[in-house]
């Protein structure tokens, strides 16, 4: 093995400090730069709301108790339960539940809670307002259920895949009967 001088060595340590303090340098120096860019966004009470939101765990719960609702009658759903503003919160696709039933189960949510209505009754307006279809997301079949608090939609719970959008809603039912408890 070779030996390496102490002029070598010392040489050596000095170009890894230097490196090390570049780095260090140029770290701080990226760190910084943006925060002075940064405006503050603080804004005033007056511009602001709290609205009400299921937790996941309700969520979950009320999927639960709707997919154990369908399986009581051997029918075999997905389920999805959306937030008031339509985005997804939780889905089961119930063992065997067909292929069109998960994207139809978040449509059906996001209808219910959109119009704080359950959707077979939603269905039933498109006689006088047939562009309501048009409307993306939307799905105007029985089976989605509006789940509210204080008069307010906060959350909607779509079903499908059973043979009829009735049981759908029944189910859907179930859920929104889950969180009362």
């Amino acid at each position: 093995m070779q030996k390496i001088s102490k002029r070598t060595r010392v040489l050596a340590t000095g170009v890894a400090l230097a490196a090390l303090g570049a780095g260090a340098f140029g770290a701080a120096s990226a760190n910084a730069a943006p925060a002075a860019a940064v405006a503050k966004a603080d804004v005033k009470n007056k511009n602001t709301m709290q609205t009400t939101h299921l937790t996941i765990k309700a969520a979950t719960k009320a999927a639960e108790a709707t997919l154990k609702a369908a399986e009581k009658e051997n029918q075999r759903v997905s389920v999805a339960v959306v937030d008031r503003n339509g985005n997804t919160i939780v889905t089961l696709r119930g063992d065997g539940a067909g292929p069109q039933s998960y994207e139809a189960a978040q449509k059906k949510a996001f209808t219910a809670v959109s119009w704080n209505a359950p959707t077979s009754e939603l269905a039933k307006r498109l006689t006088n307002a047939p562009t309501l279809k048009d409307i993306p997301g939307t799905l105007f079949l029985a089976g989605g259920a509006p789940v509210a608090a204080k008069g307010a939609p906060i959350a909607g719970i779509g079903v499908a895949g059973a043979p009829s959008g009735d049981l759908d809603e029944k189910f859907a039912q179930a859920g929104v009967a889950e969180l009362a408890k």
